[in-house]
């Protein structure tokens, strides 16, 4: 049984239900946050865990996936925006240990533009998901509470095969925004997680974001996340995998949050508080197969919803992450998930959920 929670404000019975319709795709919880013309409207839908009935907070933390590429991306523009770097310069200049092709610049690792391997595994030539490190299914499960150094997901990609030569396709890897980081740390003298807070965790106020290094606790209140998966013996079960070690996805999907602060940053990024014009425009310029600019998907709805930027995310397990906008940030859905123990795969209902929330929120007429 789902409850849904809504701010008494306003009403929005089209947005409670696009929540619910993750539930019923079988999600354990959502917690949705809108931003619009009409103001500010906040909800959940299903449940904080499994066997309970309470809600999920519309003010918890999760794991945000691959959300985190935005962050990592910003901070890589700020550099450039301050004449350290140019998106044309040779990350092989920087990073001489790795022996990394020296036609690779850093706007190839913001675009997935370069070859490099996903570190976590790539789709095989009959498109047949070949594992990398352990990432999926039990696998990653005995796995979740493993630190790796950067360094080490960045040589294990590496020892393989590059998917293209660099620049002459479009592959997403996690591999290149796990190099981001290991840049940014190498040209700042600071790790990563200092340089995010300093440049743009603190001046946001993202009090709930959290670059969380090698701990596999989401600090704050959280609603729980699950993972069913099928063991060796062909047996299914399910586990709580609110805690996991996300060092395997660094710069990539290891960052924590909050609906709120993902709308603020988002907001502000789009707004132009956080990069010089040029670079902005940078990110959001569509590019390749993937429609993917710098840290960002961008992607036409047509005449009757214009174009949005977005950029969700998933952990390895139990948690998902929403962060879309219009173009200029007017209009922003920012928004957290879980998974439960549903016999069925929410990925296969999930786009169709997804759509039908993007159509509610960016396709519908702006008030006169």
């Amino acid at each position: 049984m789902s409850t849904v929670q809504h701010n008494a404000a306003q009403d929005r019975p089209e947005l409670r239900k696009a929540a619910q319709e993750f539930v019923d795709a079988g999600f354990a919880g959502v917690q949705l946050r809108v931003r619009d013309e009409r103001g500010e409207w906040v909800g959940s839908a299903g449940v904080h865990e499994l066997g309970g009935s309470a809600a999920p907070s519309t003010d918890g933390q999760f794991w945000i996936g691959s959300t985190t590429k935005t962050f990592v991306a910003t901070l890589v523009l700020h550099l450039v925006a301050e004449g350290v770097i140019t998106l044309h310069t040779p990350v092989a200049d920087h990073l001489p240990e790795f022996g990394l092709d020296g036609r690779i610049t850093v706007r190839m690792l913001l675009q997935h533009t370069s070859g490099v391997y996903n570190c976590t595994g790539e789709p095989g030539p009959d498109g047949t998901f070949v594992p990398g490190l352990p990432s999926v299914g039990e696998a990653w499960v005995d796995n979740r509470f493993r630190s790796y150094r950067p360094e080490e997901l960045v040589r294990f990609a590496l020892s393989e095969p590059a998917r293209f030569e660099p620049g002459a396709d479009q592959s997403y890897s996690n591999t290149n925004y796990t190099l981001a980081v290991l840049l940014v740390e190498k040209l700042t003298g600071r790790p990563y997680a200092e340089e995010m807070r300093r440049r743009i965790l603190r001046p946001l106020g993202l009090h709930g974001t959290v670059v969380p290094g090698d701990s596999p606790d989401i600090p704050g209140p959280h609603a729980r996340g699950y993972y069913r998966y099928q063991d060796a013996g062909g047996e299914w079960k399910v586990v709580d995998v609110s805690r996991q070690n996300l060092s395997l996805l660094v710069g990539a999907g290891d960052m924590i949050s909050t609906t709120r602060d993902l709308q603020t940053f988002f907001r502000a990024l789009l707004g132009g508080e956080l990069l010089p014009a040029p670079l902005l425009d940078e990110m959001r310029k569509p590019h390749g197969m993937l429609g993917y600019g710098l840290g960002l998907f961008v992607q036409d709805l047509g005449p009757e919803g214009g174009t949005i930027v977005h950029h969700n995310g998933g952990a390895p397990g139990g948690y998902g992450a929403l962060m879309i906008s219009s173009f200029d940030g007017s209009r922003t859905l920012t928004a957290g998930l879980t998974t439960g123990d549903a016999e069925s795969d929410p990925a296969q209902e999930f786009p169709k959920a997804l759509d039908r929330l993007i159509t509610t929120v960016f396709r519908t007429p702006h008030p006169a």
